[in-house]
């Protein structure tokens, strides 16, 4: 029996949609297997960067993220708080220009100038000492272009790192501020004049310790946002001053000439101390030449003189010679 030309359009119609829903469903299975196959794909980095560590998985995420163009969030680094200080010895021929142009220098940078000093040497010669603070940023620029103001002698850098030490006073003030507060609130409560007394004490403490470490965080902060650069600055020695120390003749004369001069001194020096000494002596002397000297003389020439050995004593008839009679007897 031969079917309707309507009933096969019908049945075409039916096997065309069912076909179609066909193509469908497996293109539609096709697309969730790729986008699978693509999420375990993209998963795979991840779960590799996971088991190398966090740095490791910052760095796939932002290289990942440069070659698919997303703006990925990028962890903050850690601020560093460094203490840099640098001493410099140069030779200049004009110590009065280098100083100018070291202070036109950190000035440029916006720093400034805390300490100067200028001296002369013995050869006659400028030396200059520059203590200058500068801001961190411009510190190696500043740092090179005094290196290149004349001929560089000796360079010492030291960088110190005191972020935990600024991390841990910030930690302090913001406890003893809290602390601060506390008892504020406190005293405000406070109904009793014993407690209020006692936290007036307490006040006073902890505003004192907040104070402290308000001082050391500042002290920090200007020593972490300014470098020091200590320049010392000299002359060449004059070309006199660099020959060799041997003596010559017109030396061996001026030393001798010195020396005499300086005997010369010392004596005149000497004998103006003993002036006053040698004065009293000499009227002493005077004294003793006026006065007991002619006494002394007198006295001596009244003082009888004992005979000499074989010299008679007075009134005793020497040898030979008649005896003194008695009384009236005549003597020839």
């Amino acid at each position: 029996m031969p079917i309707p030309t309507r009933s096969r359009r019908a049945c075409a119609a039916v096997l065309l949609g069912v076909s179609l829903a066909l193509a469908g469903c497996s293109g539609t299975g096709g697309s969730q297997a790729k986008e699978a196959a693509a999420d375990r794909g993209a998963a795979a980095p991840e779960a590799a960067a996971g088991a190398q560590g966090p740095d490791s998985a910052y760095g796939s995420g932002s290289s990942r993220a440069g070659q698919d163009g997303s703006k990925a969030a990028k962890p903050d680094a850690v601020w560093q708080h460094v203490i840099r200080t640098a001493e410099l010895s140069v030779e200049v021929e004009d110590v009065d220009e280098a100083l100018a142009r070291a202070r036109d220098v950190a000035a440029a940078a916006g720093g400034h100038v805390a300490d100067e000093s200028t001296t002369r040497e013995d050869g006659g010669g400028l030396a200059s000492r520059i203590s200058l603070r500068v801001p961190q940023a411009a510190y190696e620029e500043v740092l090179g272009k005094l290196a290149g103001t004349g001929k560089l002698l000796a360079r010492r850098v030291d960088a110190k790192d005191v972020t935990d030490q600024v991390v841990d006073v910030e930690s302090r003030v913001a406890t003893q501020r809290a602390s601060v507060a506390r008892v504020r609130e406190l005293m405000d409560r406070a109904t009793r004049l014993a407690d209020v007394v006692e936290l007036e004490r307490e006040l006073s403490s902890r505003q004192a310790n907040l104070e402290s470490l308000l001082a050391q965080q500042a002290s920090l902060k200007d020593r972490t946002s300014l470098a020091t650069i200590t320049l010392e600055l000299s002359e060449p020695e004059a070309a006199g001053a660099r020959d060799d120390d041997e003596p010559g003749v017109v030396d061996a004369l001026r030393g001798g000439w010195d020396a005499l001069v300086t005997s010369l001194t010392w004596f005149v020096v000497v004998l103006a101390a003993l002036a006053p000494w040698l004065a009293l002596l000499a009227a002493g002397y005077a004294v003793w030449r006026r006065v007991l000297g002619p006494w002394r003389a007198r006295r001596r020439a009244r003082r009888p003189q004992a005979p000499a050995a074989g010299t008679p004593a007075a009134g005793t008839p020497a040898a030979g010679a008649p005896a003194a009679g008695a009384p009236g007897e005549e003597r020839d």
